[in-house]
């Protein structure tokens, strides 16, 4: 695996890390849906509501940050006797590739990210004892956000992984255990990409149940779930309400000007193919 690493993670943390068959891996950019590819998945293992754990903080870890020593993170996966689900914010080239493995990436229009990234960034209360760790360590720090959208957007071209993490996966979309999801579609469509997501984990739901499931992972049902998608206070202002902040797109739209337009599209005309560009700003099949 090429070697990455930043404040907030480290892909040598999967090292020692022991994968069973059917194990299910979301793998996004930063703010392109992955708490509600999240919430999605454990509804589908956990019809009935009852997760063991609450999502984010415990029955489906992030494998790379760096929050907890990686020998917690292991033994926890290691006690998980139910089918696992983990997430991934690594390019598909900086994390091990398992052909007994699900991986689903989901991603977004870039634009809409940022927007969501500059919210994240704003109510982040862990920045400074990050970058404080990242100095000692030789990493790139979080670059704070002071309100300026427009200086801060090119040093988001520059400096986030979005289109690393987007141009990686593309690259693999031929592997048949790799499912690819649109923060749109999710929007427009969310029962058919959630059957689409179960028919791919194989998982078979109960007719019956598909209108509570939904309305479980709607945007107003993540926010009424609280602590069962994960306890957001010690690391977010607001909590879990400024983690899900709006779930809106457009929103650049009314901040960002001719010139960082213009260098958005460069940017993705350097990192992506045409398809590939396409589809972060439509969605549809893949």
């Amino acid at each position: 695996m090429r070697e990455y690493k930043n404040a907030v993670m480290d892909n040598a943390r999967w090292a020692g890390f022991k994968p069973r068959d059917g194990d299910i891996f979301v793998c996004t950019p930063s703010k392109c849906g992955t708490t509600w590819t999240q919430m999605i998945v454990a509804n589908l293992l956990w019809p009935d509501g009852e997760f063991p754990g609450s999502i984010v903080n415990g029955i489906c870890p992030w494998i790379e940050a760096k929050f907890a020593p990686a020998e917690v993170m292991h033994a926890m996966l290691e006690a998980q006797t139910h089918r696992r689900a983990m997430k991934s914010h690594s390019p598909a080239d900086c994390i091990p590739w398992f052909p007994e493995a699900k991986y689903i990436t989901v991603a977004r229009d870039g634009r809409d990210a940022f927007m969501s990234w500059c919210n994240h960034v704003a109510r982040m209360k862990l920045t400074a004892d990050l970058n404080a760790q990242a100095e000692r360590d030789g990493v790139a720090k979080i670059q704070t956000f002071d309100g300026d959208y427009r200086a801060y957007f090119h040093d988001w071209l520059q400096n986030n992984n979005y289109f690393d993490v987007v141009a990686s996966y593309w690259a693999k979309r031929g592997e048949p255990n790799l499912l690819f999801v649109h923060y749109n579609d999710l929007k427009t469509q969310l029962e058919a990409e959630m059957r689409r997501i179960a028919q791919f984990l194989d998982i078979d739901v109960e007719p019956d149940a598909w209108p509570t499931l939904v309305d479980r992972c709607t945007f107003e049902g993540m926010r009424k779930a609280g602590d069962s998608v994960g306890n957001f206070d010690m690391a977010f202002e607001g909590g879990l309400e400024g983690f899900l902040f709006k779930g809106t797109n457009g929103r650049w739209r009314d901040v960002l000007g001719p010139d960082e337009l213009a260098a958005y599209q460069r940017r993705v005309a350097e990192t992506l193919p045409d398809d590939a560009a396409r589809w972060i700003e439509r969605g549809g099949p893949v």
